[in-house]
């Protein structure tokens, strides 16, 4: 393994394995050695079939307070794209474009237009400060700095580590197990901390489809999973559903519930969409309720660019 935020030291001798988690790694972290082993397989690297891996998503979340005036308050669903594109030597661009907001239901429509229609808002209805606007803003792109790495599960990975991970389904588990335990996740989490992983490997990194495939299969084998058949995304596109529950966790004399429900195709092995839902103590918490749609994933020639409006 090799520390995420010091320079690289490989500590697993067989395919420069996993990277720990921090500093903490130097500061008394417990040995591989003692530890279950995960090693990369020293298989030869997939060749990249383009310039960068690339992934255009895009992000609809309500916005956690209501805006509009008197009788007439309503609800807004914030839209925003954001691109990256990763070149196989970890050199990084980031791309981001606000789309505008927009009244989320019919009733919210309604009273939308009963307050004047508006195509900014400044103030929430309660009188916080908000910056909102109907209409796309201009976007940027820039490079992403830091290290020229890709990143699974807290670890720095080179492009031959990605294409070196295990194409197994109990191996790629055991691997991630092995993340998380040299990163002192504690014993009870180390589930959800896999389960939380696994979906990176299905669009973010340029993992080869065989890893992806290992990824769904290990996911359908992790606690709270459920398989749902098949399902569409928010744009149509058919794929198989698949529903991540995570235990009640309680703060106060709060109950809160997440649930992630996945649309991934199966013929790619590529995540569709990502949609997630907070309940407190049984009401839709709207700050942490929100959909991504991966609107592309995958190799390209093209230049980072200003995300174009959908």
């Amino acid at each position: 393994m090799k520390r995420a935020t010091a320079p690289a030291r490989p500590l697993i001798a067989v395919g420069a394995g996993l990277a720990a988690l921090g500093t903490a790694a130097l500061l008394g972290l417990p040995s591989l050695a003692k530890a279950p082993e995960a090693r990369l397989t020293a298989a030869a690297s997939a060749p990249p079939e383009g310039t960068y891996w690339h992934t255009r998503v895009l992000l609809k979340r309500t916005n956690p307070r209501q805006v509009g005036s008197g009788a007439n308050r309503y609800w807004v669903v914030q839209q925003s794209l954001t691109e990256e594109w990763s070149a196989p030597d970890g050199r990084r661009w980031g791309g981001y474009r606000e789309l505008g907001a927009y009244p989320k239901s019919a009733a919210d429509r309604a009273a939308w237009r009963r307050d004047g229609s508006p195509t900014k808002w400044t103030r929430t209805a309660d009188g916080q400060t908000v910056s909102l606007s109907t209409k796309p803003a201009k976007g940027h792109v820039t490079p992403v700095r830091g290290e020229n790495t890709f990143f699974l599960a807290g670890q720095r990975l080179t492009y031959d580590e990605v294409q070196r991970l295990p194409a197994d389904p109990n191996a790629l588990k055991t691997w991630l197990g092995q993340a998380a335990r040299v990163s002192q996740v504690p014993e009870n989490g180390v589930d959800r901390y896999i389960t939380g992983a696994l979906p990176t490997l299905l669009h973010r990194l340029p993992a080869p489809k065989e890893v992806r495939a290992a990824a769904y299969q290990a996911l359908l084998t992790m606690p709270g999973v459920r398989s749902g058949g098949k399902a569409v995304d928010g744009s149509g596109r058919p794929g198989a559903a698949l529903s991540i529950n995570y235990e009640p966790v309680s703060q106060k004399e709060e109950k809160i519930k997440v649930t992630t429900d996945l649309v991934v195709d199966t013929g790619t092995m590529l995540l569709l969409s990502e949609s997630q839902t907070s309940l407190i103590n049984g009401k839709v918490f709207p700050n942490k309720t929100m959909t991504q749609t991966v609107l592309q994933a995958g190799w390209t020639q093209a230049e980072p660019a200003v995300p174009a409006l959908p």
